[in-house]
């Protein structure tokens, strides 16, 4: 490093400058990118409340064609990642989501598609075939998406800068529920019959389009690395490099590995991949299920509309909390007992949900409570497996975390559709297991060795 960039970089003015910079430039862009990928994945749940009775879809139906998006995720995940480490973010992120767009779009066409005998094979009626077949492309083809863009921030931001920026990306998952929910409503209840088409046929068209044109834009715009960033000048450049370099070599103490089995021989990222889904079975099963547990609490079957509304309230608190627990998390310097402890905030939500019925405002309190929990949870969680992994390893071991623990995205949608369906629509013991994945979660976390450097 040269004397100009040591002497900048004591400037905390400069530092501040930099990164306040980069955050500036790539967090709102990235921001939107996960928005629209978001609503592709979760806007299932609302179009749920209409496809389902048009489609004579069950409750199990519904739970496993949600859930099976992360099979699909789970086997693409890793090599999705190391491509990405390859050939460029700019590129593989554009590729992600044009073709996640282009399948989402696609779902329109459940009702239309036949099979004939290889639906009969599964025991499925076309439709319900269709609906699975799509279900498992779109988690292809986003597979790599979020483990790319967690991978991408290390190559701008060192980790005791990292949580916090994290955490103000991944608001987009309550921005994309806050802003979805009321305008997924509004599509299904005054778009029906619109040109011949269903509601939940223009609910999949018309959130498919956004994904495909961001895509678009992220190729055009996207900057691989700091050193290829138009809006950056050397000495910041140089700076950027050099603090992500030091970071790396931080890792040192903790076990740091570069190469690709470093991620799968360490046991620590077998834990987290534990922790992860514990979290994830929780977050997924709430997300899906959230517009059908609302619409039991006393709406009106047809008022999609106040559904979304209503959705909005969970998600809104929990994106300034999620926010608040980040930077907290930062601040601190703190990171097992934030992980845990949002979990535990999410254990007394779903409590709640198992023990007030159908009551509207404890219901919703709870439900708040989840989706603060979960989200504080995703949001902070990601500072463990990054403080001790780098270079091809953190592409890896990040993407193996991430597709493990999104195998929970499976298994809870599909856990709540069968205890509906074997009770009679009841939920509550659903509610419970999901309370003890979550504690178990919670203690791994609590027990797992040290994974970062103690700040002085």
């Amino acid at each position: 490093m040269n004397t100009s960039t040591s002497n900048v970089a004591d400037s905390p003015e400069f530092v501040k400058a930099t990164f306040d910079k980069v955050a500036s430039h790539l967090i709102p862009f990235l921001f939107i990118c996960y928005i629209v990928a978001f609503l592709d994945r979760v806007n299932v749940g609302f179009a749920k409340l209409q496809m389902a009775g048009d489609l004579q879809f069950t409750d199990a139906i519904y739970g496993f064609g949600a859930g099976i998006f992360f099979i699909g995720y789970f086997i693409f995940e890793v090599p999705s990642n190391i491509i990405l480490e390859k050939v460029g973010a700019r590129i593989w992120i554009a590729r992600i989501m044009i073709s996640w767009g282009i399948i989402s779009s696609a779902f329109m066409f459940t009702d239309d598609i036949y099979w004939g005998s290889l639906a009969s094979m599964f025991n499925c009626t076309d439709s319900e075939f269709t609906f699975y077949v799509l279900r498992f492309l779109l988690g292809v083809c986003e597979a790599g998406f979020f483990p790319g863009i967690i991978l991408y921030l290390t190559y701008w931001f060192p980790s005791s800068r990292r949580t916090k920026v994290v955490a103000l990306f991944m608001t987009a998952i309550a921005i994309s529920n806050v802003i979805g929910a009321p305008v997924s409503g509004a599509i299904m209840q005054y778009m029906q019959g619109m040109g011949g088409l269903r509601g939940w046929e223009w609910l999949f068209l018309l959130e498919g389009i956004p994904s495909v044109i961001v895509g678009c834009l992220v190729f055009v715009l996207l900057p691989d690395g700091p050193r290829q960033a138009p809006w950056l000048n050397d000495r910041e450049k140089e700076f950027i490099a050099h603090q992500v370099e030091l970071d790396d070599a931080g890792k040192e103490e903790l076990g740091k590995g570069h190469g690709l089995w470093d991620a799968f021989s360490d046991y620590r990222v077998w834990c987290l991949a534990l922790v992860y889904f514990s979290g994830v079975v929780c977050f997924y099963a709430i997300n899906f299920w959230m517009p059908t547990i609302i619409q039991e609490l006393g709406v009106d079957k047809k008022d999609f509309l106040k559904v979304g509304l209503l959705s909005m309230i969970p998600w809104g608190i929990s994106a300034v909390f999620m926010v608040s627990w980040g930077s907290h998390s930062d601040k601190t310097g703190e990171r097992r007992w934030h992980v845990a402890g949002s979990l535990l905030i999410g254990v007394a939500g779903l409590v709640g949900l198992a023990l007030v019925g159908h009551a509207p405002i404890p219901s919703l309190i709870a439900l708040t409570l989840v989706a603060s929990g979960t989200l504080g949870f995703v949001s902070t969680f990601w500072s463990l497996p990054t403080a001790f992994l780098s270079g091809t390893a953190a592409a890896a071991g990040i993407a193996f975390v991430n597709s493990v623990g999104n195998l929970g995205g499976h298994f809870g949608p599909d856990l709540i559709g069968r205890i509906r369906t074997l009770s009679g629509g009841a939920s509550e013991a659903a509610f419970w297991a999901l309370a003890a994945i979550a504690v178990v979660g919670a203690v791994i976390t609590l027990l797992l060795p040290k994974t970062q450097k103690k700040l002085s």
